[in-house]
């Protein structure tokens, strides 16, 4: 209360309103597209677990599956996926030559081989294929995972203990021809039905399997089929 004659108290100042603080500048940090997966392997078991698994990944996205080579292909050229995660030995064709055929059609998918048939050979044969991945069946779907992502980054992973087996077994004595022919004959098909198959004369079948033979110390060319198959080489 005021005392008598005094004025009246004064109002205190109020406080300042802060200015707003200044929106900011900087756009949103972009959340990266998922790696678009096409998994390819004949075991429909496999195929399965490994898709359910690796749609547990945030960054991972199974966009398509198939049980074949050809099917693998058509899928590829259907869904144009950033990794193809390829079984080595399916029906129609193997994993090497749908890589290989990729590398030409869509060569912005990278290549991946499982396999459970890990050979000297099939490596060679993968990496000149432009595969950037090869692995054994035996890695756990984390691993995996890790492997797709180190591959669609555009670097490579090797198994080290394929790596190790595909230095200490050298190269294959086969010409690629050879190697072809064989393999044309690992069903115990005719030599009619193998020059069909190569799109050559019955000679020159003959011709290359005796070469094919000769190079691997077989006796005959049922024989060369599963020497070279041991080795990868077909």
């Amino acid at each position: 209360m005021n005392a008598p004659g005094a004025g009246p108290e004064p109002v205190p100042a109020s406080a300042p309103t802060p200015a707003p603080a200044p929106a900011s500048t900087q756009p949103p940090t972009p959340v990266p597209a998922p790696v678009r997966v096409l998994l390819a392997d004949d075991e429909h078991l496999i195929r399965g677990a490994v898709a359910a698994l690796l749609g547990l990944e945030d960054d991972l996205v199974v966009v398509a599956e198939a049980a074949t080579g050809p099917e693998a292909l058509a899928m590829a050229r259907a869904h144009r996926p950033d990794v193809a995660v390829l079984d080595l030995q399916m029906p129609g064709a193997d994993g090497v030559r749908v890589a290989t055929v990729l590398r030409d059609e869509l060569p912005d998918c990278r290549t991946l081989i499982v396999t459970g048939h890990g050979r000297p050979g099939h490596l060679k044969r993968a990496l000149s294929a432009g595969v950037r991945g090869f692995v054994p069946k035996t890695v756990s779907a984390q691993r995996l995972a890790e492997i797709i992502r180190t591959v669609h980054a555009g670097n490579r992973y090797v198994d080290p203990e394929l790596a190790a087996d595909a230095i200490a077994a050298g190269d294959s004595p086969l010409t690629a021809r050879e190697a072809e022919v064989l393999e044309f004959s690992a069903d115990g098909a005719p030599v009619a039905e193998i020059a069909r198959r190569a799109s050559l004369s019955p000679g020159t079948v003959r011709n290359y399997l005796s070469s094919a033979a000769a190079k691997l110390g077989a006796e005959n060319r049922h024989t060369a089929v599963r020497l070279a198959q041991a080795k990868g080489w077909v």
